[in-house]
Formats: C-alpha cells, sequence, structure tokens
C-alpha cells in the first residue's frame, strides 16, 4: 500500500509536506506510510485518495498495474472533482440540474 501511495504521489508531482497539507496529515506519518511502518485506516487511506485525486480502488492497484475505468467512471470522477472546487450554492445548483436532467430521462 505504502509503495501505491508513493507511487501516485510522484506520478502527481507531490511532495510529501504538499499531499500532507492536502490530506491533513504530517509528512512524517506519510513517510512512515509509505515505508511501510504505520498501518493506514480506511478512513484515512479515504483522505490520501481523495488528497491524491483519484478513487479509492487505485489505491489498491499494483505499482505496476493502472486500473482501466469506463469513459462512463472518468466522467462520473471528474463531475466530483468539478464539485469540490466549487461553493456550496454552485453545488446545490449542480445537483437541482442534475436531479432534473435525471428525472427527464427516466421518464423517456
Amino acid at each position: 500500500m505504502g509503495a501505491r501511495i508513493r507511487s501516485l504521489r510522484k506520478e502527481k508531482g507531490l511532495s510529501q509536506e504538499a499531499l500532507g497539507e492536502k490530506g491533513g496529515f504530517h509528512f512524517s506519518y506519510l513517510g512512515q506510510i509509505e515505508r511501510g511502518e504505520k498501518n493506514v485506516s480506511l478512513l484515512n487511506l479515504t483522505k490520501l485518495a481523495e488528497a491524491l485525486g483519484v478513487n479509492l480502488l487505485q489505491l489498491f492497484a499494483y505499482v505496476d498495474e493502472e486500473i482501466e475505468f469506463t469513459e462512463q467512471e472518468n466522467n462520473i470522477q471528474e463531475i466530483i472533482e468539478m464539485l469540490r472546487e466549487s461553493n456550496g450554492d454552485k453545488v446545490q445548483l449542480a445537483k437541482n440540474l442534475l436531479r432534473e436532467i435525471l428525472k427527464s430521462n427516466s421518464s423517456s
């Protein structure tokens, strides 16, 4: 797990300090995780995945193996990232629009 986190962190061009700031962790704790010296809770894995901008499942892929996602899954992930970067009013507006779009699709 630690090797995978290190690989993704480096792939994203993040230092341990930068990833720590994004995820709310001390950089020394991240170093311990990457070296396999610390066990990580599922909650912290979720926070790390979010800070790395990846799906939680991607943390469980082998270092040399990439998980292939469908175009739909990639689109959903992109929408989630856009929503995370938006303020509360825009998130609420997007939710309302999405509800209306999906409602009209299900009745078609």
